[in-house]
């Protein structure tokens, strides 16, 4: 249809399930951007309380279990800092991979709808 000089695409409902999907792992993306920055800080505070761990000299220290402070061998406190480095390293993985994924969806989505709808939706950030 022509209206003063532009044109309108009508939408149908496999084009508003598309703008959905794209509003839903847009929302994704993001919340996978904060879980990244809070799983890169608590790997960076592992390995430095490894660091620490291995400029001490005690052979027992104190280990936050919790709320409270045990005071646990040296050594069982570098293998905990090490499976824990480990299970942190993994969940950042997962986690890029994820937001991969949601990327190329995106992308795809992103052909879709400029192809059909062109200047008349924006996708992008600002």
């Amino acid at each position: 249809m022509q209206q003063g000089g532009g044109s309108e695409t009508e939408v149908t409902w496999e084009d508003q399930q598309n703008i959905n999907k794209f509003g839903r792992l847009n929302n994704r993306f993001h919340e996978l951007e904060d879980e990244i920055k809070v799983a890169k800080e608590s790997n960076d505070n592992l390995e430095d309380a490894g660091n620490e761990l291995i400029l001490t000299d005690e052979d027992v220290v104190r280990f936050q279990i919790g709320e409270v402070f045990a005071h646990v061998p040296k050594e069982e406190v570098e293998n905990r800092i090490e499976e824990m480095k480990e299970v942190t390293s993994k969940s950042l993985e997962k986690l890029y991979e994820e937001k991969e994924s949601i990327l190329a969806q995106m992308t795809k989505l992103k052909q879709i709808l400029y192809g059909k709808f062109k200047d008349s939706i924006n996708l992008e950030e600002d």
